[in-house]
């Protein structure tokens, strides 16, 4: 299953649940939405890699290799705290 398609069945199976409150359901729209903003980011991220990929397999130099590495950095930490949360909550009972 794509990831796309996981997080529409994710969300589609949560629309179904008539015991959560609204406020459970909005939170994890809000985590949803985060992953699907994270999806993006790395695919940008990863685009960028493979031009950096590139440019060094072809002997050219990669003047912004820093800031590559460091959104890479930035989206991995996003990724973290989002799957940090949806764990927190399923071990708190929540969900």
């Amino acid at each position: 299953m794509s990831t796309a398609g996981f997080l529409a069945y994710a969300g589609l199976a949560m629309a179904r649940d008539q015991s959560r409150t609204a406020v459970a359901i909005a939170t994890e729209r809000d985590v949803l939405t985060e992953l699907f903003a994270m999806r993006r980011q790395l695919g940008w991220a990863g685009s960028n890699l493979n031009q950096v990929a590139k440019a060094l397999n072809s002997g050219g130099e990669v003047p912004h290799l820093t800031a590559v590495i460091a959104d890479i950095q930035r989206v991995a930490k996003s990724v973290k705290d989002a799957a940090d949360r949806v764990a927190n909550r399923q071990e708190g009972g929540a969900a």
